[in-house]
């Protein structure tokens, strides 16, 4: 049987093979993920489990191997982060606020497929690709070094006792909200703030304060901030562990290209961590059994708490999409095959939102897995759902086991996954490259790793808008012709131009526009038909003008109306197309130029020219073109 409930099992054996190898490739890595999020290894691999399966069931990419990917858990990263804030460190309040926002990026998702918007993504410039994936692997590299280091700041009495004064007043700023909820906040009634301030134990400042301590060293920002205290305050042990977890990575490929490095790294230094070292850092535990469904987000959802954070629901859906559809089109180039955008997007969408209903963080298509999964022989959609499959086991069956694994060694896999992730072929190209894209590339990366993923990736779209409308405005303006008949180009079709030219002299001039007529070139337009010198006729020539748009529409409109003005004659040939009913609608044919004065060719421009120039009433016969 090959085919059965939609699915083509025709290459069972090698989607088989494929979906197992990018599932072992899959394991440390949503592990890794996981931590980073800062939500736990275990919400990771949950996340892997339901996006790689869902996805590819729902998904318009045979081969995708989808799973939590590094743009997504640096952005993940910063929503946990300023939620856990906004719930003045209260993780159980968090959580679900936390998993709501990640199932709305799942509904947008399901959304923008639904709405087509899939097809446009392959539109963002290379420059601002580049930009973002280096940035990310900077934020990685960066935010991954204090745990690389065994530097938790939580862990630093000092650093800590630093942030208690803060405490005290965030404390005092509650009561006086609470108080104010309450109306009971007046001059006379002071007392019971200072009963309320009375009653707070030093355990709760301290609480306080370490949660202010995690958040001043969060982020890129925060993480260089304290470097200088995590040098002075290094665990050897996990150093070391992290070091070895890296020097396997990038030299396990000389030992074997069968077992993933990644995969190889984590099993050696877990094992020697477990026999060698007494005491070293988990991940953490990581709950046996499937994963429960998380009700929390309905039973305790609140659009006045979520509603800060649906721009952060975008972002992750924005970059989630993109990081996908870049990933779809590696996969075509290696099968030859096309895949379906807009249903990719679907397919992710239903991936994410069953990921956050069972408390695991949200992913995209990943490249590394794909390509694995497509050179172990995967074909279909089952290659993804044997991937999900596999992980799953590993939850029902490992677990235990897995919460063994050494948190450096995370920290190492993921320092390796920001390097890999940095796009070294653009930064060695960067000398080569016009100044403008270098540019664009470098404001795009500083602004992902200083300010904002979906701020960088916005403004990078905007430069490029700015520069690509700049570049076409100047090839058009290059290739816009502007000549005295008697030097018009011979190329033109003209009937006895040699004695039209005798004859005509400087009188006319011929407007050769070559190229879409758009706001980025309308005021040049305007600028050469202001120069023009004393003559009687403009010719227009529009047989080279594909598109106008409502701003080419207006600059056309006051050339015309200024030409008019000084007594000049104008008149258009070739204007047929979108161009043509563009100015229908507009009016401007025929209420500037009547249909008469719209030459079909020409040479039949030449033949009224040549007469009106005798006779300034003299109306053309016919014409063809209207």
């Amino acid at each position: 049987m090959k085919k059965l409930l939609g699915l083509d099992f025709s290459h069972f054996r090698g989607d088989l093979l494929g979906g197992i190898t990018a599932g072992i490739i899959a394991l440390p890595l949503a592990l890794a993920f996981g931590l980073q999020s800062g939500l736990g290894a275990a919400a990771g691999l949950y996340g892997a489990i339901f996006i790689s399966f869902f996805a590819a069931v729902f998904g318009g990419t045979n081969t995708q191997i989808s799973g939590p990917t590094a743009p997504i858990t640096a952005v993940s990263m910063v929503v946990v982060a300023g939620i856990i804030a906004a719930c003045e460190g209260d993780v159980n309040r968090a959580l679900p606020l936390i998993f709501a926002v990640f199932l709305l990026a799942g509904l947008i998702q399901i959304g923008l497929g639904l709405f087509k918007v899939g097809a446009y993504i392959r539109y963002i410039p290379y420059p601002v690709v580049s930009g973002f994936m280096t940035g990310i692997g900077v934020i990685i590299i960066i935010t991954q070094i204090l745990p690389l280091l065994g530097y938790y700041p939580k862990e630093d009495q000092e650093f800590v006792r630093k942030h208690v004064p803060e405490a005290e007043e965030v404390l005092l700023e509650r009561i006086l909200k609470e108080e104010a909820a309450e109306e009971i906040l007046v001059l006379e009634d002071f007392k019971e703030t200072v009963r309320r301030a009375s009653s707070i134990s030093e355990q709760q400042i301290r609480q306080e304060a370490i949660v202010l301590a995690q958040g001043d060293a969060a982020g890129v920002i925060g993480s260089i901030k304290v470097f200088p205290r995590a040098v002075i305050n290094v665990n050897f042990t996990d150093l070391i562990l992290g070091l070895f977890t890296i020097a396997i990575i990038y030299g396990w490929k000389r030992v074997s290209k069968i077992i993933p490095s990644q995969l190889a790294s984590l099993i050696i230094v877990t094992v020697g961590a477990f026999l060698l070292v007494p005491n070293y850092r988990t991940i953490g535990e990581i709950p046996a059994g499937f994963p429960e469904f998380n009700q929390d987000i309905f039973t305790m959802f609140s659009f006045g708490e979520i509603r800060p954070f649906i721009v952060s629901a975008f972002s992750l859906a924005l970059l989630g999409s993109i990081d996908s559809l870049l990933t779809s089109v590696v996969a075509d180039n290696l099968t030859k095959t096309k895949h379906k955008p807009n249903q990719e997007l679907i397919g992710q969408g239903i991936g994410n939102t069953f990921a956050a209903l069972f408390g695991g963080i949200p992913g995209a298509g990943a490249t590394v897995r794909t390509v694995v999964n497509i050179d172990s022989g995967g074909k279909t959609k089952i290659s993804g759902m044997v991937a999900g499959l596999l992980l799953l086991l590993v939850l029902l069956f490992l677990g235990p086991l897995a919460s063994k694994i050494p948190a450096a060694v995370l920290a190492g896999i993921l320092v390796a996954i920001g390097f890999g992730v940095m796009d070294w072929k653009g930064l060695k190209m960067i000398n080569k490259m016009p100044a403008r894209e270098v540019f664009m590339m470098i404001i795009v990366l500083a602004m992902t790793v200083f300010v904002g993923l979906i701020e960088a990736v916005a403004t990078g779209m905007i430069l490029a808008s700015i520069l690509f409308m700049k570049t076409i405005s100047d090839v058009v303006e290059r290739r816009t012709v502007s000549a005295p008949l008697k030097h018009f180009s011979p190329e033109i079709p003209w009937a006895d131009e040699g004695d039209i030219i005798d004859r005509i002299g400087n009188k006319v001039y011929i407007k050769h526009l070559d190229g879409p007529l758009f706001f980025g070139f309308a005021a040049r337009f305007q600028d050469l038909v202001k120069a023009l010198p004393e003559i009687k006729v403009v010719i227009i020539r529009m047989d080279k003008v594909p598109y106008v748009d409502q701003s080419g529409l207006y600059a056309m409109e006051e050339a015309i109306m200024g030409l008019q003005a000084k007594g000049i004659k104008v008149v258009f040939t070739d204007l047929k197309g979108q161009p043509l009913s563009i100015f229908e609608r507009f009016n401007i044919v025929p209420r500037l130029v009547e249909r008469e004065y719209c030459f079909d060719k020409f040479s039949d421009a030449a033949t009224w020219l040549e007469y009106y120039l005798k006779d300034g009433n003299y109306r053309p016969q016919s014409t063809k073109s209207i």
